[in-house]
Parts: structure tokens; sequence; C-alpha cells
């Protein structure tokens, strides 16, 4: 492949969402050429050209969309809802996030874009690790329909990679947090910042890995100018794993909120989920689920440049400024 001449053109699926809007900013700041596809017209954003596109399971030709540009980055999916587990949600998510991805790819590869990165989920691997952290070399073991339509997904690039010119990155990523989260974390951020105590002080022999959003949109860059091109599957996280209690420290001393402690056992706290119906988010509370990402660390000399406490800390006073 050639050497790109002049700004990068780089395609970025998803670019109204919590990581597809952080990481424009970036790569148009660091000189790229940006398309940001959204599902709806988005407010006015001149750093960057923009195309409302609905959705992409009803898009009939992808070609178009491609058009001439160096990289794909697909971030655009239906993203896992706690309670979307059932078998028969299968259909629905394979369409979404395996299908969109197989066809924008092939489009990508027909096209001659030199890279397509993909961002996957640490939900490919499983929900709870013990003991041991997930490895790529790991096999998939996806407990929910997302996960193994996330898999599927991987499988079909693996196949476009392996007949094509075009080199295929795929990150596995933990949970992202950062200004604008929502969902789990934005709700732990959310309780954290009262003065009641929380039941959970005593759980401190977890570890969860988590990626602070500067650290991955520092690492998607990194990925797009790396040459030669980093084809291949990876985790990335911080690189430091917290308890989940050294977690709300952390949350709530940003939030500059002191409260009592309540030091109940994990396995009190497991029996009152289970009374209560809420097993899977104490799952991820008192469980842990951990990923190693040497192998992304010494294949592109990549250090991430915040530590957990200052992607908390910025994450903190992003929420503290919308309130």
């Amino acid at each position: 492949m050639s050497p790109v001449v002049g700004p990068m053109k780089i395609l970025v699926t998803g670019a109204g969402g919590f990581v597809g809007d952080a990481l424009c900013r970036r790569l148009s700041a660091s000189g790229c050429e940006v398309i940001g596809l959204f599902r709806d017209t988005p407010a006015p954003r001149d750093w960057m050209e923009t195309r409302a596109l609905g959705d992409l399971t009803q898009l009939d030709d992808f070609a178009d969309v491609v058009g001439t540009t160096d990289a794909v980055v697909h971030l655009a999916a239906r993203v896992h809802m706690m309670r979307d587990n059932a078998a028969e949600l299968d259909p629905a998510y394979r369409q979404a996030n395996a299908c969109v991805t197989r066809r924008l790819a092939r489009a990508a590869a027909a096209s001659g874009a030199e890279r397509f990165v993909f961002l996957s989920s640490v939900k490919v691997n499983g929900e709870e690790t013990y003991g041991t952290p997930f490895r790529e070399q790991d096999a998939p073991a996806p407990e929910d329909a997302y996960g193994r339509s996330k898999r599927d997904a991987e499988d079909a690039l693996r196949e476009i990679a392996a007949t094509t010119s075009m080199a295929v990155t795929t990150l596995r990523v933990p949970l992202v947090y950062g200004a604008g989260v929502s969902a789990n974390f934005g709700r732990l951020l959310r309780v954290c910042d009262t003065v009641l105590p929380l039941p959970l002080d005593g759980i401190r022999e977890n570890r969860r890995s988590l990626l602070y959003l500067g650290n991955l949109t520092h690492a998607l860059e990194t990925i797009l100018k790396a040459n030669p091109n980093p084809a291949g599957t990876y985790f990335l996280s911080d690189g430091e794993d917290l308890s989940t209690a050294t977690l709300i420290c952390h949350l709530r001393h940003s939030l500059n909120r002191r409260a009592p402690r309540l030091p109940i056992s994990p396995s009190i706290v497991r029996a009152a989920a289970a009374f209560g119906g809420e097993q899977g988010a104490v799952r991820r509370l008192c469980g842990s689920l951990q990923v190693d990402s040497t192998r992304f660390r010494k294949a592109l000399g990549w250090t991430p440049p915040f530590s957990p406490a200052q992607g908390i800390a910025a994450t903190v006073a992003a929420h503290r400024a919308k309130r």
C-alpha cells in the first residue's frame, strides 16, 4: 500500500455517539479530514463533514457511503441493554452489529480503503474473569445477544481481511467512561453524587478493567496513523484495574462527597440482589472482569496518556459542569 499523501480522509460511523463525537473532534484537530455518519441530522459541525443516513440496517448500498476514504472507523452499533439477554434478540443484534459491519467492510475494501478499525467488546469473551484476565488467544464465550453479534462481526472481518488488501484492526474494550458517559457508569456516578452510604465498600477483592474515553480516542488515532498498519485483534484498557470499592472512592473523592462507609459483605449484596431480581447489575459490581492489553501496548509502543484517577476526575468535572 502506498503512503497517504496530504490529510488522511477518515470515515467515522456512530459519529454522534459518546465515543464518536470525541474521536471526530480529536481527528479533526490533528489535521485529518473527517466524515461523520449520523443516524439523524446533527447540529452543524464546522470542523467536519456530516451525513445523516438513518438506520444503517436499512441502507441498500454502502459503496456511496464509503466513497474514497483512506480509513473507516466503525463505531455504530446496537448497544447492549441490561435486560437484552434473551436468545430471541439475536437476529436484531446480528443484523445491526454483524451484517452492517460485514457490508460496510466489504464496501470499504472494494473502494480501496487501506484501514478498517472496528470497536468490539470484552463481552465477546464473556462476563466475568476468575483470577486471570482475558487475552487475545482465549476462545470467545459470549453470554448474550450483544456479545454474540460482536463475535460474528469479528468473524466476518477476519474473512474480509484474509481475502483483501485492507488492514483490519479490532479493539475489544471494557466499560468506557468519560465526559458524557451514561449507562452503567453514569448511573453509578449519579448515585455516588449523594451523601447516602453505599453498601459497596466491602467489595475490595474484585478487579474491573476500565477504559477512559481520552485513552480510547488516543489509541484509535495511534492505530490510524501507525506505520505499518497494526492489523489484528487487541484488548485495550487503562492498564490499572480497580476494585468496586476503589472506584467508588475515586468517584466520591472527585465529587468531594463524604459519606458514611457501609462495608457489607459481597455475599450479602449478591443475596439481596437475587431477592430483588438485580443479579446482573450486582454481578458487574461484585465480580471481576479484566483484560490484558499488553499485546496492544507492545505492538504499537502505546502508553495510555491518562491514569484512571485522571480519567475519573475529568469525567466527574464534566458531570458537575452539567448539573
